[in-house]
């Protein structure tokens, strides 16, 4: 922990925002923003990332840099127990009305446990999907809330339905304006050729690990049957790309790497391949035809068949309520499935206008959302009532 007793009035109202990954890091960040623009002298804390800092938070905790997301080993198991002592006894030290869990239940239910012991309201910051899956855990969530903040637009009914107190506040993803002319400005640098292939292995080392292989093989088929065919695979930060680099040896043909810039290579694609995930959204974002995917093996695909309660897995097929995207999701096969189905998109421009028409049906769902303004709003509301 950090000094945190030598940073504010301990007798002021303290917000303390939770975030184990990145992810949450990013998502918590505009939202700590547009409350200190609404009450610069609010005391906002956090056990997060260098983004929750930059926006106005005081870092008790780097959380995002010891990922104890899912307590695996031992030494991580260790350090969260530290971690949630320690901030028992600065919730102690300080008036905390509310606290914001961002997102990996596994790590924050425990930490909201402890906080609403110690008199804070509970503001959940996206709701943990148990409409997916651990469908017992609701009356776990229900003990441990005071409202949860959604971000998909089917989940605010659902949890109410449930007793669960829930608004849609809208997603990050989809709630955002992006300036498609600069985006176009960019993708300059990026590999002449057609058709083009944007391949997305995921955000989390477990996710690039098992679909980096899956994603290149898609690839080089493709490449066998379309000789212009060029291709981007996308690593979210510099780890990971280390990892792509290693699982796929000798990039073939045409394929090349970059770090970041997601958006600017949704644009310059023509379909994309992308891991299940938020970055489906951001897909969706710009209509852009795409392949939903997640590799498994033969075991965890028969488990996520019997856990799993929805009829679909990939984001834009949830919110749409049926399939407007193709989905492997899990998939325990080859790449031919997903070779086939890329060749409808690629071989004929009518599929990808289809699904393109979709894809803007299910922004529609989000209209007239502010994520950043409604969550803040929605905090200072129950922080209120305290």
């Amino acid at each position: 922990m950090y000094g945190v007793s030598r940073d504010g009035d301990k007798t002021s109202p303290a917000i303390l925002f939770t975030a184990f990954e990145q992810s949450g890091d990013t998502l918590a960040a505009p939202i700590i923003r547009e409350l200190k623009r609404r009450d610069p002298g609010l005391g906002l804390y956090a056990c997060g990332g260098s983004q929750m800092e930059e926006a106005g938070a005081v870092l008790l905790d780097r959380t995002v840099d010891i990922a104890v997301m899912g307590l695996g080993a031992l030494s991580r198991s260790l350090a969260f127990r530290r971690l949630v002592k320690r901030l028992k006894q600065w919730a102690g030290e300080h008036r905390l009305v509310a606290h914001v869990p961002v997102d990996s239940p596994a790590a924050n239910f425990p930490l909201a446990r402890v906080m609403r012991r110690s008199g804070a309201r509970i503001v959940h910051l996206v709701a943990p999907q148990v409409w997916a899956w651990g469908r017992w855990r609701i009356g776990k969530l229900r003990r441990l809330t005071s409202v949860v903040m959604c971000v998909l637009p089917f989940e605010e009914q659902w949890f109410t339905q449930r007793r669960v107190p829930a608004k849609f506040i809208g997603h990050p993803s989809i709630n955002r304006s992006i300036d498609l002319a600069e985006l176009r400005q960019q993708t300059h640098g990026l590999p002449l050729g057609a058709p083009r292939l944007a391949l997305f292995p995921g955000s989390r080392e477990q996710e690039v690990r098992a679909n980096t292989r899956l994603l290149a093989d898609v690839y080089t088929e493709l490449q066998g049957r379309h000789a212009g065919l060029r291709g981007v695979v996308v690593a979210a930060n510099p780890h990971l790309a280390t990892i792509i680099r290693r699982k796929i040896g000798v990039f073939p043909v045409g394929l090349h790497m970059i770090t970041g810039s997601a958006d600017t290579v949704i644009t310059w694609c023509d379909l994309a391949l992308a891991v299940s995930g938020t970055i489906t959204l951001d897909i969706t974002l710009q209509r852009k035809p795409m392949i939903g995917l997640y590799k498994t093996g033969w075991i965890s695909w028969l488990l996520a068949k019997l856990v799993l309660r929805t009829p679909y897995k990939l984001l834009p097929n949830i919110i749409a309520e049926r399939e407007v995207v193709p989905e492997f999701v899990p998939h325990a096969g080859g790449p031919m499935p997903i070779v086939d189905q890329a060749t409808r998109f690629l071989l004929d421009s009518k599929n990808a206008a289809v699904q393109s028409e979709e894809l803007h049906r299910v922004c529609l769902r989000f209209a007239d959302h502010n994520p950043a303004r409604e969550a803040a709003q929605l905090i200072m509301s129950v922080v209120g009532e305290h």
